[in-house]
């Protein structure tokens, strides 16, 4: 039995979740699959897995014998990332992941300038304001925004973002300019799911915060319907002040109620500690880091 590639296949079944999804992401029979699962076990004198007809479950074994085995095959790789050059030469392949439109407007520029500079490197840029899990995930480097949290992530800070409110002067014509937070009550609101709920926004006076009732007359999901629909005029939006850049700087957009604003929120480059840093991930974190915190200034 090769007991490297039976971990392999342990954890593939454990991060597909059943080993019918196990055999279709490593292209290989069921048959195949569960025979090998069913020898590790045989030659560890334990049992691993829960089976049932859909799913598979660790048992506490299990759980101890995938979290060595991850640790393991994660040295392997390393060891032959190293052999063949990746820490010496900045070559091979990376993974990174940003907000949509913070990556679109931001991030993919970089990236493109960056792959230019380094023509050994492929990389898989993933746009999406889902949190990720680094490790999980195989993601090399992540941007975020927001505070983190406590983890074993490297974390290089850009800047900071605000979150700011805006309605268009079209709009401002003809209402009237909201001078307190209270008073966009009164006012119709575009609210954008992914920044709060749909119900308040949250506001700071002094050291107080203040949670102040909107009223949706449109709730979207992403953040540019959210300043797509305030240029449109039809009311009053909030969202991250990077996102109604280009609108703000074409007039399209008026910025209000600055002085109640929220503290900023951070920005980082975040990576998994993983002692030695591949060439290629520090070539692309000193690339990266300067062009971006010129773009948050």
């Amino acid at each position: 039995m090769d007991r490297l590639d039976a971990m392999t296949v342990l954890l593939a079944v454990v991060e597909q979740g059943s080993l019918s999804a196990a055999a279709r992401h490593l292209r290989s029979p069921l048959a195949t699959v569960s025979r090998k699962v069913s020898e590790l076990e045989a030659h560890l004198g334990a049992r691993l897995l829960q089976r049932s007809n859909r799913k598979v479950a660790l048992t506490e074994a299990g759980r101890s014998y995938v979290e060595a085995a991850r640790e393991i095959l994660d040295r392997v790789d390393e060891a032959e990332r190293a052999a063949a050059g990746e820490y010496s030469a900045p070559k091979g392949e990376l993974t990174m992941t940003a907000p949509i439109v913070f990556g679109r407007l931001h991030v993919l520029p970089v990236v493109v300038d960056f792959l230019k500079a380094y023509p050994d490197i492929n990389l898989r840029l993933m746009l999406g304001d889902r949190l990720a899990n680094l490790v999980e995930d195989h993601i090399d480097v992540a941007l975020r925004i927001g505070n983190l949290a406590d983890s074993n992530l490297i974390a290089t800070r850009l800047g900071a973002i605000r979150r700011t409110v805006y309605a268009s002067p079209n709009y401002l014509a003809r209402n009237w300019v909201p001078v307190q937070p209270a008073e966009l009550s009164a006012h119709d609101c575009i609210t954008f799911e992914g920044m709060a709920t749909t119900q308040s926004w949250t506001f700071t006076e002094g050291k107080r915060d203040l949670a102040v009732p909107v009223r949706s007359r449109l709730a979207v999901n992403t953040a540019e319907a959210a300043v797509d629909a305030a240029v449109a005029g039809l009311g009053i939006t909030r969202v991250l002040s990077y996102q109604a850049a280009r609108a703000e700087a074409a007039g399209l957009l008026v910025p209000l109620l600055a002085d109640f604003e929220p503290p900023p929120a951070p920005v980082h480059l975040v990576y998994p500690s993983q002692g030695l840093v591949p060439i290629k991930l520090r070539a692309l974190i000193d690339f990266a880091t300067p062009r971006l915190r010129a773009a948050l200034k």
